[in-house]
């Protein structure tokens, strides 16, 4: 479960799941309902942007061959080399990692509204979690992920699978969720539905926060 956070502090939910479960579609929504969403997908491309010390570490430990005719970090080319290297996975993680916490923590100071959403695929993998005081997870089984995979991403059905499992599994990620939105095959309605049930209660707990008395430290 999450930690325990200061009351007085906005809060911020942890949206998390397995790949291809659909958190961006599960963001979108809650950004239509006005929340301030920090995705730090986005925010993992701007840390590794030429120019960037994230990717001239990136280039040091993987070659020159994991960038692109324009300079680019090449991240299909990347991503296949660190799923079937788990070592290797481990050395990338450990360059991209802080950067990427570092500038979601700066994008949440900046962020304002009533609570925030922080969409973080690694959230509890990368202990990630401390930084929040709920975990929002999107379910589904991992047939459905695995055929969403090679749908979207037109992956190879064996490096899809190693995507898969170097992943947490589906019983630890409920077991660390406070909140479960479930995104099997079903109408957009019913996520709709969940997502607006979802909103109102994280804002009740907004209005908790900035009328109780401040945490014990």
């Amino acid at each position: 479960m999450a930690a325990e956070q200061p009351a007085t502090r906005i809060p911020r939910i942890g949206l998390t799941g397995g790949i291809a479960s659909g958190k961006s579609t599960v963001a979108r929504l809650f950004a239509g309902l006005g929340v301030p969403v920090i995705d730090t997908d986005e925010l993992a491309r701007e840390v590794v942007q030429p120019g960037s010390a994230g990717l001239a570490e990136i280039v040091a430990a993987f070659g020159p061959e994991v960038l692109d005719a324009g300079g680019t970090l090449d991240r299909r080319r990347l991503r296949t080399r660190v799923f079937a290297d788990p070592a290797a996975r481990v050395r990338l993680e450990a360059i991209t990692h802080p950067r990427i916490e570092a500038a979601t923590l700066a994008a949440a100071a900046r962020a304002g509204g009533p609570y925030q959403l922080l969409v973080v695929p690694l959230l509890v993998e990368a202990g990630f979690d401390r930084h929040v005081d709920r975990v929002l997870l999107v379910d589904c089984a991992p047939e459905t992920q695995l055929r969403r995979l090679l749908a979207r991403d037109a992956e190879d059905p064996a490096q899809a699978r190693r995507m898969l499992a170097a992943q947490l599994d589906r019983a630890s990620r409920q077991r660390h969720a406070d909140d479960i939105i479930r995104n099997e095959d079903e109408a957009a309605q019913t996520l709709q539905a969940q997502v607006q049930a979802l909103h109102r209660r994280y804002l009740a707990l907004a209005d908790a926060a900035q009328s109780g008395p401040p945490a014990a430290h």
